[in-house]
């Protein structure tokens, strides 16, 4: 096969063959640079960066047995990093103004005939303040992979490494089998897991040398009835708690954030009432959401929805090789219950019994599977999903100190993740410059207020917050 020309992973392609009218498979993000940032400077930029990444220049082409990366010989910058003006209607602010341009922007296609992204820059969105949207294809990379990408466009960022021909060349559908099944996992490669912890960790390393004896036939029938249970749990597992956030999705969008949380308080509260940050964070979420449908005329008590959580599956070191390389699990949020400690440590419950499974690697293999089926068998199994779950959720860290891109500082970020089938909505959790932003992205008839949910996020947290600070200070 000639340089220039790739085939697509499965899963690559499962993500390709996601789209339908209601949602497009784009992950979406915004920048607030401060001062404002020229389009000269951003297309320069991205020129001599994003574009080191080869498949930024590569266009999609399918055929009969799923599709392949083609380089664009007619490759133009400036259909890629196009600029963008608001229009405000009567009273309306420039930040709500941009809410309702990104969400038009998250249902407009992409050009299939070009590389499947683009940016739009708001250059004066406000005074002294520029706006940069992204949109970019989800069977380019996945979300972690992208950070890592677009963290190469600021001032500083790193390029992706050389590789020789004949170490491109190995890359391919199994990296991820090869680092994950075939190698030692290095701590790193074990804490990307994420909410797995030691379980998951202990899984990969039984897996990574399929030559070497494990520690006994009871381990060996632990690994075999760990993977059987959750397989069943997956087929098993029931049809999410009716609400009105849930239904059959539409083409229409919104989108909304606030304003970020200050890191070093999330720390403190959970430090103070025995939970880690995310147990913080998604109890804050799961009592704005239950809070909104509760004003809304509706009683969550008792209620319980589901989200689908990606996991990393690859060494983050590796982020640079796109493609991708995640799995699913489903995460209850108890958004029934009113109590604030309550529903913390229904989330820690929950959070515990997620650790030690293989939910994600058999969702990663149900995902190649499903780039190998053709159109609708593959919307059919992947709707099994959808039925099961009221949103999808990620939980992103960030960089820890602001970054700058052009000389310029990148005060805010948000970004958001499609949802598949007629799932219709997608949280958002990213950690970025000490600040902890919170982003919603919603069906517009199933939700058509998200920034009502977004409202009730600082809220629901200042409850936690004011009952640690009621606990004795020797604690």
């Amino acid at each position: 096969m000639s340089a220039n020309v790739e085939r697509m992973s499965r899963v690559d392609t499962a993500w390709l063959r996601m789209d339908t009218e209601a949602n497009l498979m784009m992950i979406v993000g915004v920048w607030l640079v401060e001062p404002q940032l020229a389009l000269a400077d951003l297309r320069e930029r991205v020129e001599t960066a994003l574009l080191k990444y080869h498949r930024f220049r590569q266009k999609v082409v399918e055929d009969a047995i799923g599709a392949q990366w083609v380089d664009d010989d007619h490759f133009d910058i400036a259909a890629h990093v196009v600029p963008e003006r608001l229009e405000l209607a009567r009273g309306q602010s420039p930040m709500d103004a941009l809410k309702a341009t990104v969400g038009e922007l998250t249902t407009q296609p992409l050009n299939p005939s070009r590389p499947l992204w683009q940016f739009h820059l708001f250059e004066d969105f406000e005074t002294g303040r520029s706006a940069l949207v992204a949109r970019i294809h989800h069977c380019i990379a996945d979300g972690i992979a992208l950070i890592s990408v677009m963290l190469s466009i600021t001032d500083g960022g790193k390029s992706p490494p050389v590789r020789k021909k004949a170490e491109a060349e190995e890359d391919g559908e199994n990296d991820w089998i090869a680092d994950y099944l075939l190698k030692p996992a290095s701590d790193l490669a074990v804490k990307a897991i994420g909410v797995y912890g030691a379980g998951m960790g202990k899984s990969i390393e039984m897996m990574a040398d399929p030559t070497a004896p494990l520690s006994g036939s009871m381990e060996m029938a632990r690994i075999g009835a760990q993977v059987v249970s959750d397989l069943a749990a997956m087929a098993l597992m029931p049809d999410d708690s009716p609400t009105s956030l849930k239904g059959k999705a539409t083409p229409g969008k919104r989108v909304a954030w606030g304003e970020p949380l200050p890191l070093s308080e999330v720390k403190a509260v959970g430090q103070a009432l025995g939970g880690s940050i995310n147990d913080v964070l998604l109890a804050s979420v799961a009592g704005a959401i239950g809070s909104y449908l509760r004003d809304k005329g509706e009683d969550p008590a008792g209620k319980e929805i589901r989200a689908m959580v990606p996991v990393n599956l690859r060494p983050l070191e590796k982020a640079w090789q796109l493609g991708n390389r995640f799995g699913l699990v489903p995460l209850v949020l108890p958004i029934g219950i009113a109590n604030p400690i309550d529903r913390l440590a229904a989330v820690r419950a929950r959070m515990n019994e997620l650790k030690g499974g293989y939910q994600p690697l058999l969702a990663f293999a149900l995902l190649s599977v499903a780039g190998v089926l053709i159109k609708p068998v593959q919307h059919a199994l992947l709707n099994l999903f959808a039925k099961k779950a009221t949103a999808v959720m990620t939980n992103v860290p960030g960089p820890a100190e602001p970054l700058k891109i052009c000389g310029r500082t990148l005060k805010q970020v948000m970004f958001w993740v499609p949802a598949s089938g007629d799932i219709g909505m997608g949280v958002s959790i990213l950690s970025y410059g000490g600040g902890v932003q919170f982003g919603l992205i919603t069906d517009a008839r199933m939700c058509p207020d998200p920034d009502e949910i977004v409202a009730r996020f600082r809220p629901e947290f200042d409850k936690l917050l004011y009952l640690a600070m009621m606990l004795p200070w020797e604690r």
